[in-house]
């Protein structure tokens, strides 16, 4: 019992002092400006060996054949024609276009089955336009579909015994994508650019405008709020990035975060920060287990009787109540306490769930409790 909850709970806890260590503002603040974009693309991979859509259920795969074949001159009877395209999937084409990115540089692309194909494995991706949220083209992509999997398959039709090894609808190009054009970065307004804290909080956010004030002199950093703060940087363009690249290695003791629980129903995981305390309470668990069992009779008639043979069932309802214990918890308990608390009740991972709703509803969990 006790593995099982181990193996489920998933403790954060420092080996440091209490003090949080030093970390570099790269690592708790992003610039203002810099980031990357999404980019989408509808293409079609041709050369599979017989693993593309079913070109009856997916319609679509269809006419964008058909709609290719016409912009490359071939022009298909308008009624009548069938085609059975079973080495043609579409896709959808995922990429992300990094900061700073220009025209000619090369981008890993992914590339995923939209319709039932069975495999991409072996395929190849036509020449495909990649847009952005704003419509506008920004890469093409294509090349030879990459899949890290193996599918097996016996007997004819489908019909036998078949072996997938990992997801063969899925696959990835290397530098299958090329930029054509770049995304405008304004870094910063004139001399001034602005540190993002990746968690919005008052006291790292002043720790780090104390520790750039340190170095630089007053008045160069100044905090807006919890989350953005605005540093003054040279003008010229190699000065400003040779300060980012400075200021960017920069050690800052961050602030401890709150007290803060994360609870998975789906898997029973719970992962809680060491800054969790409770106050006095007193906790019991108990297992109740109702079981249901049919006993199955026969009555056989004696022979030449003239009568018939009867099946019976006879329910049996059994209840078992293992023995509940009560766990006295103190008040201002480390995270420690309250693991060894909840080990020494044999509680599950499901039991857990529950049990830490409860704390928090009876005000002795003295932490933030998010569900996901």
């Amino acid at each position: 019992m006790k593995t099982s909850l181990k193996a489920a709970l998933l403790v954060c806890l420092t080996l440091s002092a209490p003090f949080s260590h030093a970390e570099r503002i790269k690592d708790l603040a992003a610039i203002a400006g810099v980031r990357n974009n999404q980019l989408l693309g509808y293409g079609l991979v041709v050369g599979l060996d017989g693993s593309g859509d079913q070109t009856t259920q997916t319609p679509f795969t269809v006419q964008s054949v058909v709609s290719m074949l016409q912009q490359l001159g071939v022009n298909l009877p308008q009624g009548g024609t069938q085609l059975q395209l079973k080495n043609v999937a579409a896709v959808m084409v995922t990429a992300t276009l990094p900061p700073f990115a220009q025209p000619g540089q090369q981008l890993d692309i992914t590339v995923s089955s939209m319709g039932n194909a069975k495999s991409l494995r072996g395929g190849t991706l036509l020449m495909t336009p990649l847009k952005g949220a704003d419509g506008q083209v920004y890469g093409m992509a294509q090349g030879n579909v990459l899949v890290g999997g193996v599918g097996v398959q016996a007997g004819a039709g489908g019909g036998g015994s078949s072996l997938t090894v990992n997801h063969l609808s899925v696959g990835k190009i290397s530098g299958g994508a090329t930029v054509e054009r770049a995304v405008a970065t304004n870094l910063g307004e004139g001399n001034m650019i602005k540190l993002e804290l990746n968690n919005a909080d008052f006291a790292t956010a002043s720790r780090v405008v104390e520790a750039i004030n340190d170095k630089y002199g007053a008045g160069i950093a100044y905090a807006l709020d919890s989350r953005v703060i605005r540093v003054q940087a040279p003008s010229s363009s190699d000065q400003r990035v040779s300060f980012i690249g400075t200021l960017q290695d920069m050690q800052v003791n961050p602030a401890e975060q709150p007290a803060k629980v994360i609870m998975n129903a789906r898997t029973g995981s719970v992962v809680m920060n060491r800054a969790v305390t409770l106050e006095t309470c007193a906790i019991s668990h108990g297992n109740l287990s109702v079981s249901v069992n049919a006993d199955t009779q026969v009555s056989q008639p004696n022979p030449l009787s003239g009568g018939r043979t009867v099946v019976t069932q006879n329910p049996q309802v059994g209840i078992k109540q293992d023995a509940g214990k009560v766990m006295l918890v103190k008040g201002g308990a480390s995270l420690a306490d309250v693991v060894k608390a909840l080990n020494a009740i044999g509680a599950t991972p499901q039991d857990l769930l529950s049990i830490l709703q409860a704390m928090k509803a009876a005000g002795s969990l003295r932490a933030e409790l998010e569900i996901i």
